[in-house]
């Protein structure tokens, strides 16, 4: 131990200089790498493929170039497509890192031989790197490709790389990748191929142009026999499928690529994400079933349509139709999500509210007569009144006056708040006048259709709101309470017992019918017409009008959207049961009238406000106007005093109405005044029928 020493190692030159020059060389090829990574991002630019819960195609939206290139899933395709695939294009693609060397030296070996290439060497690593980033066909170019493959090898799995080659493949014109070119060349996904299907899917990428069916089918024959006559030799196919996949024929056919729910699937392509998929909540079938019925209702009209159809028990969208189609004028605009004016839909949460508070019962008793709430004077829809109803009566006939009475006792901001609070996305217009926003009753507001879709189906679901649910997987939220179990089933019963559309037989005449809850709505100047309806398990929103905004003389939602509406359930699963009339109680001490009585204060019924009256004659020897106020008030005649234009207008007797003779055309103002003073007024306009 002592003796020895070490040894001093002795350095070569020559090898010093051969370590320092492969750690430069490596160190610059990570350089390069890093600096040059390959065109990875080109690679996830896919068509997005929007699909129902299902599963099945709705609509799908092409790359830049209008190319169709459908992300590939390796669990979505035929195994033994993937495995003809590999014996054929690359069978050491497991095995090597993007470039086969023994193919190489037998490519360059034949070519040395021949004179000419007559074996490519190409792996699928490489062929998707020349998709991604086209080339000439030079050594040069195959070197660079070379490169690019190892470069991706290092950066993806086998399955990743599989999966892209797949997605990139062309398939001729526009097509590209698997999944494109099964859908339009056989209609069908690639999950369950025919061997001569594999065989013709191998035969076009070598060729796509020259090969292509729809185009070329003998070409395209052609080279499928060969590939055919390919798989034999490896043993992948058996004599009898050899011969049987030869006779079959190759359709000359191109499909189209699917356009259903075109405008919801445009909105919701952004979730795509990476896979290029979203699976939403719609139904396929319920959802062309909705756009037949759009189509047929708008056929050889101006206007247009949208549908909306909601599981109340999932609250998913099962149907959304913006447009009856994109030839009708506005069709590019989805209508289920514009603000419009949503009418008398909201009245039924007015009462509902109204309810909860404990200020009425379906049974109390609300005027019905000529009423202002400071510079705000609501009218009924054909100017009629009733003097005092019952509060159901008021929400099935639809009379505007109680519901603007229900809403001034409710209160403008706890209704807007309820509303809000459940998901309704409401823009009320800033006035300056807080008795003007009692108009929101009639449908003073903006919402949409995806809006009123929520409060109804929260009255279906006993008062609990629930938002819209549109993709598979979307984490649903804590429900919001719009209002108490009790009064939604209390609405419910009022509006499954209103009037049916003409040529609708009610519920309780029928037999195998779905018992439907609906109200329908009409915006000022008939540029919205409504109907909204529920049973136990749908909610179905309409909508028809002009998408501009402009108006429809007489088209109200009972006349032009409730039709649609039945049509619409008419069409949809569920169970049907039988519902009973059922007469709704007077409302118990305490609560029989709502919102004042009619004989508290004189309203005048004819002629109402700002009415223009036409009179077939002037003067006494005319037949005159007669001259009403509310029923309770005409009780007491004699108390009453009737002025036009400060002059009192006489009568015959106590216990008859009043009836005026104006002298001439023009306008004037009717004045009613009761025995304790209390006033009302008119002006009015009187015309000559000539």
């Amino acid at each position: 131990m002592q003796g020895w020493k070490r040894k001093r190692p002795v350095y070569s030159p020559w090898l010093n200089r051969v370590k320092w020059s492969v750690l430069l060389g490596l160190t610059l090829l990570f350089g390069l790498n890093l600096a040059f990574p390959p065109p990875l991002k080109l690679a996830y630019q896919t068509s997005v493929l929007v699909t129902d819960h299902d599963g099945q195609w709705l609509s799908a939206f092409p790359v830049k170039g209008h190319r169709w290139r459908l992300r590939a899933d390796l669990d979505e395709i035929d195994p033994r497509f993937i495995k003809a695939l590999l014996a054929l294009e690359d069978k050491r693609f497991v095995h090597h890192s993007g470039v086969d060397v023994p193919a190489v030296f037998r490519a360059m070996r034949s070519w040395h031989r021949e004179g000419k290439a007559v074996s490519g060497a190409s792996t699928l690593t490489m062929q998707l790197v020349r998709q991604l980033e086209p080339r000439p066909r030079t050594l040069r170019s195959k070197f660079i490709e070379m490169l690019r493959a190892m470069q991706i090898e290092a950066r993806l799995s086998k399955r990743e790389i599989l999966t892209l080659y797949l997605t990139h493949t062309p398939y001729g014109g526009n097509i590209e990748g698997l999944a494109a070119a099964t859908h339009v060349y056989f209609d069908k996904t690639p999950d369950h191929l025919t061997d001569s299907e594999i065989a013709l899917l191998l035969a076009l990428p070598q060729a796509p142009e020259a090969r292509r069916p729809d185009r070329h089918p003998k070409a395209a024959r052609k080279g499928r026999d060969l590939v055919l006559a390919r798989l034999f030799k490896a043993g992948i196919l058996t004599k009898r499928q050899f011969t049987e996949a030869r006779q079959t024929s190759v359709l000359s056919q191109r499909e189209t690529f699917p356009q259903t729910a075109w405008l919801t699937s445009r909105r919701l392509k952004s979730k795509a994400g990476r896979t290029g998929r979203v699976r939403t909540t719609l139904d396929k079938n319920i959802q062309k079933s909705a756009e037949r019925l759009a189509k047929s209702f708008t056929e050889n009209k101006r206007s247009n349509v949208a549908i909306l159809v909601v599981d109340n028990k999932t609250m998913e969208v099962r149907a959304s139709v913006g447009s009856a189609g994109r030839d009708r004028p506005g069709g590019w605009i989805d209508m289920t999500d514009r603000l419009r004016s949503p009418g008398s839909t909201l009245k039924p949460f007015i009462y509902g509210l109204a309810f909860d508070d404990g200020l009425s019962t379906p049974g109390s008793l609300i005027r019905d007569a000529p009423t202002r709430f400071g510079s705000y004077r609501p009218e009924n829809f054909n100017r009629r009144y009733h003097g005092d109803v019952r509060v159901y009566e008021a929400l099935a006939h639809s009379l505007n006056v109680p519901a603007v009475l229900a809403l001034d006792k409710v209160g403008i901001g706890r209704f807007a708040a309820s509303l809000r609070m459940a998901g309704a996305d409401i823009v009320v217009p800033d006035t300056g006048d807080s008795k003007a926003g009692l108009a929101m009753a009639l449908g003073g507001m903006g919402m949409t259709a995806q809006d009123l879709a929520v409060l109804y189906a929260a009255l279906a679901n006993d008062g609990e709101a629930h938002p819209l649910i549109w993709v598979q997987g979307q984490k649903r939220i804590r429900p919001v309470r719009l209002i108490q179990a009790k009064s939604a089933r209390a609405l419910s019963k009022i509006l499954r017992q209103a009037p049916t559309p003409s040529g609708r037989v009610p519920h309780w005449l029928a037999r195998n019918v779905q018992p439907i809850a609906y109200k329908t709505g009409t915006s000022w100047g008939f540029r919205d017409a409504w109907a909204v309806g529920y049973t136990d398990k749908w909610t179905v929103v309409v909508w028809h009008g002009h998408p501009d905004g402009s108006g429809r003389i007489g088209a109200t939602g009972r006349k032009a959207a409730a039709p649609l509406l039945f049509d619409m359930f008419s069409r949809l699963p569920g169970e049907t049961r039988f519902v009973p009339y059922k007469h709704i109680k007077p409302a118990p001490k305490g609560v029989e009238h709502f919102a004042g009585r009619a004989d508290d204060v004189p309203q005048i019924l004819f002629p109402p406000d700002k009415a223009e009256i036409l009179a077939d004659g002037f003067g006494r020897e005319a037949r005159g106007l007669t001259l009403t106020a509310s029923l309770k008030i005409e009780k007491n005649r004699s108390g009453l005093k009737w002025y036009v234009n400060g002059t009192p207008v006489s009568t015959q007797s106590p216990t008859e109405a009043p009836v005026w003779h104006p002298e001439k055309p023009g306008f004037y103002t009717v004045e009613l005044v009761s025995a304790d003073g209390t006033r009302a007024r008119s002006r009015v306009r009187v015309l000559p029928i000539n």
